[in-house]
C-alpha cells in the first residue's frame, strides 16, 4: 500500500492529539502535531520579546526555527532550541499567542514547508486546524473532531491540572471561545472542516471509542481502494 495521510482537525481541546498519537500507534506511522509547531513559533517570539501583534517582527522571530518531537506516553514531546518546551508550550499564554500569530499569512507560509516535510513512509497522522483544507489537501483520510466548549475546557482543565499547573475553568472556556471565534474568521486557512472530512462530535465519547470509529473508517477506506 502506498504511503498516505491522515489528517485531524479541529477546535482546541478537542482531543485531536491524544487522537492522532493512538491512531499513529496503531498504524504505525509518523505524527504531525501542527498546534504545536505554532506553539512553538510563538513560544519562540515571546522568549525574544517580540511584539506579537507585528507580523514582520514575529516572521524574523521565527526564521530560524529549531523544532522536533519525540513521541511520549500520551502526548508528543516538543523540542524548541534543543529544549523539551512540553510545559511552556502547553500554556494559556503561549496558546492564546499562538492564535494570534497563526494568523498572520506569512507565518503560516513560512511553517507550510515545514509540516509538509513530516510527510514520509509509511505514512503520516496530523493534527490542527487546517490539514485537511490547506497542508494536506489530498489527503486519504480526514477527520473533523468537534466537542462543546464546555466540554473541551473542562478537558483542559484537567490536563493543566495534572501538569502541577494552575487554571481556571471559567476563564479556560472564555478563552476557549474567543480562539475559536479568532480560528474560524481569519481570512487564511480557517477553522472550518474540509467537504470530504468525515465530522465526529465527541462531546459525549470516550477516547476509546472515537479511536474505534475512525479506525473502522480507515479501514472501510483501505479495502474500498483494494
Amino acid at each position: 500500500m502506498d504511503p498516505y495521510v491522515v489528517t485531524i482537525d479541529g477546535p482546541s481541546g478537542s482531543g485531536k492529539g491524544s487522537l492522532a498519537l493512538l491512531l499513529a500507534r496503531l498504524l504505525g506511522f509518523s505524527i504531525l502535531d501542527s498546534g504545536a509547531i505554532y506553539r512553538l513559533a510563538a513560544l519562540k517570539a515571546l522568549n525574544e520579546n517580540v511584539d506579537l501583534q507585528d507580523e514582520q517582527h514575529v516572521l524574523g522571530a521565527i526564521r530560524t526555527l529549531d523544532i522536533h518531537f519525540e513521541t511520549g506516553d500520551e502526548l508528543t514531546i516538543p523540542f524548541l532550541d534543543g529544549k523539551d518546551v512540553s510545559q511552556q508550550v502547553r500554556d494559556e499564554k503561549t496558546a492564546a499567542a499562538a492564535s494570534i500569530v497563526a494568523a498572520y499569512p506569512s507565518v503560516r507560509t513560512q511553517l507550510l514547508a515545514i509540516q509538509r516535510d513530516f510527510f514520509s513512509p509509511p505514512g503520516l497522522v496530523a493534527d490542527g486546524r487546517d490539514m485537511g483544507t490547506t497542508v494536506f489537501p489530498d489527503a486519504k483520510i480526514k477527520i473533523f473532531l468537534n466537542a462543546s466548549s464546555q466540554i473541551r475546557a473542562k478537558r483542559r482543565y484537567k490536563q493543566l491540572i495534572d501538569m502541577g499547573l494552575s487554571a481556571n475553568i471559567v476563564d479556560l472556556q472564555n478563552e476557549i471561545e474567543i480562539r475559536d471565534e479568532r480560528d474560524r474568521s481569519r481570512a487564511v486557512s480557517p477553522l472550518v472542516p474540509a467537504s470530504d472530512a468525515v465530522i465526529i462530535d465527541c462531546s459525549l465519547m470516550e477516547l476509546s471509542q472515537v479511536v474505534d470509529l475512525v479506525m473502522s473508517h480507515i479501514t472501510d477506506i483501505n479495502n474500498q481502494r483494494f
